[in-house]
């Protein structure tokens, strides 16, 4: 059987529409704005924490015994049975419909219509009743499976769950495996994210269907971003330490939090038990930058030194000397680290030995920030200038002039690079000709912060308001400001496929919409906010969030607040 495709997908998306339209009767979403699978519907299925089976969609419930998400199956009721026999005629009914039946079709036409005019309204409406049923086929159930799957592909998420309602047989379409996988690609859920959900999920523990329960899991995480109480102990742990310093880093990979301070240590935390870890003594001035991957931390201070950590341990591996000023910034990747300092110099290290491979010479200020990818390292400095290196040869490829007071931001994805400055303005370049592409205005003063994924920007600013822009046009997308904006500058800022996170000196932490620009809520507001508390830094999964926080006046005890929006 052979049918053209271009007509088979128009035909499945008319057929879709007529079955599950949302102003259906059938549909739970009737009289409702259709708004899509990530939208409110199917959020608002997501029933709060309690005792008894938790409702995630239409046809799926939370298991507390399991600790899973299982499908509800439809009852015995649900399925298609047969009515009652109809009643026999009487004789002289039964002798006029076969006369009927003797008619040419013109006669009969004719006789309908005369028919239909003698009814009154109560007959008319059973005569729709009657005629109804005969135009409406369950032509899913009759495709073979390949085809009825086709069909069903056109459907959003949220409609196959709906779907799956009718019958017993929509139900075992609707959980075909490759069907939900497509889905999940269609919305970002990748087989690395799958991976990495196998791994959180107990031994032993059986899922009949791992992408559907991965795409209902991340919708999950995504309403209780949205709404969920966030109350200690299991939703939001506090973690006390470095005393009333400054946390001036913040580093979050997998089960590991690495938060650094003026106090001259770095302290390691269990993100999911806020246990304290480690304490990593060995500075002799205040910890000013830091990075973390795997087993192995750096950190930056102002002794001039980096030093080479083991998370396990807590041992001190190399101690890098070379600076002679203060080292401001620093970037690694995989055994590399490469160090910006105040001295107005960057070095190249092997941390794997502790050696220094190149000192990168050219900067007249102090490096105040740097990138890079492996292949190529981008800085940026007090000169007003960013400049691009070759770390392995030592040279500069390019030096970038246009910012017109120092460079504070830096950010670079192997073809652009964006450098916001203390001129108000963040510049986009084209990291192989060192060509400007665009420069970007809107914000009133220095541009502290920014994070870039793929053509989306988002950018922190002392002027309270963050922006996000498609450095691909140039354009600015949305400004987060309104009645709900910071009250001060911005200190940071992450931004996941949904949300915008950024924190401020006002003492806050707000949650916004990404596609929207819209408002959401305060995560975090801390009492002393506005008289000297102070959110100097969040890092964030897409299900846990790290808030350093601490006050300039001692207002506010120093402390890292671990925010948990997981599925459990």
């Amino acid at each position: 059987m052979s049918v053209c495709s271009d007509s088979l997908e128009m035909v499945g998306r008319e057929m879709c529409g007529e079955l599950l339209s949302p102003c259906s009767p059938a549909s739970p979403f009737a009289g409702k704005k259709r708004l899509g699978a990530t939208q409110e519907e199917l959020e608002s299925a997501v029933i709060a924490e309690t005792k008894r089976p938790r409702i995630l969609s239409s046809n799926s419930v939370f298991s507390e015994e399991s600790n899973e998400l299982q499908p509800r199956l439809p009852s015995s009721s649900e399925e298609d049975e047969p009515g009652p026999p109809p009643s026999p005629l009487p004789l002289f009914l039964q002798q006029w419909l076969d006369t009927f039946i003797g008619w040419q079709a013109e006669h009969k036409t004719a006789a309908l219509d005369g028919l239909i005019t003698l009814c009154d309204s109560a007959q008319l409406k059973h005569l729709m009743e009657q005629i109804r049923p005969q135009f409406q086929r369950d032509f899913i159930s009759l495709l073979p499976k390949e085809l009825a799957l086709h069909v069903l592909s056109f459907l959003e998420p949220r409609d196959l769950l709906v779907a799956a309602q009718t019958c017993r047989t929509w139900y075992m379409l609707s959980e075909d495996s490759l069907l939900w996988k497509e889905k999940c690609r269609e919305c970002g859920i990748n087989e690395s994210y799958l991976q990495a959900s196998a791994r959180r999920r107990p031994s032993g523990t059986i899922i009949n269907n791992p992408w559907k329960q991965m795409y209902l899991t991340k919708h999950w995480i995504k309403y209780n971003w949205r709404y969920l109480e966030l109350s200690p102990p299991h939703r939001l742990k506090t973690l006390k330490g470095h005393d009333d310093h400054v946390v001036t880093c913040l580093q979050f990979s997998g089960n590991r939090i690495v938060s650094g301070s003026d106090d001259n240590t770095l302290r390691v935390w269990n993100a999911t038990t806020g246990k304290h870890l480690k304490s990593l003594v060995g500075h002799t001035g205040g910890v000013w930058c830091s990075q973390f991957d795997g087993s192995t931390i750096v950190s930056g201070s102002t002794d001039r030194t980096l030093r080479v950590w083991d998370v396990e341990s807590g041992n001190c591996k190399h101690v890098l000397q070379g600076h002679t000023s203060t080292v401001r910034c620093m970037a690694m990747h995989g055994n590399i680290v490469v160090s910006g300092s105040r001295d107005a110099t960057l070095r190249v290290w092997n941390i794997e030995n502790g050696a220094c491979m190149e000192t990168l010479q050219g900067h007249v200020a102090a490096v105040r920030c740097v990138q890079y990818d492996g292949k190529r390292v981008v800085s940026g400095a007090y000169d007003y200038l960013v400049k691009v290196w070759d770390p392995l040869e030592g040279v500069c490829l390019h030096t970038l002039q246009g910012h017109t007071n120092r460079v504070y931001s830096l950010q670079f994805d192997g073809v652009h690079i964006v450098s916001g400055s203390l001129d108000t303005s963040i510049r986009v370049w084209n990291a192989d000709t060192g060509q400007c592409i665009h420069t970007l205005t809107g914000h009133q003063s220095l541009t502290s912060g920014m994070e870039l994924k793929k053509n989306i920007l988002v950018s922190g600013n002392a002027d309270s308001t963050v922006k996000v822009w498609d450095i691909s046009t140039g354009h600015c997308l949305h400004t987060l400001q309104g009645p709900n904006k910071h009250q001060s500058a911005v200190t940071s800022l992450q931004f996941t496929d949904n949300f915008v996170v950024t924190s401020s000196d006002d003492g806050t932490v707000k949650l916004w919409d990404l596609k929207t620009g819209d408002f959401i809520r305060n995560l975090v507001t801390l009492d002393s906010g506005g008289n000297g508390g102070v959110v100097w830094r969040v890092k964030c999964t897409d299900r846990k969030l790290v808030c350093a926080v601490g006050s300039r006046n001692g207002i506010e005890d120093t402390k890292l607040l671990v925010l948990d929006f997981d599925v459990y």
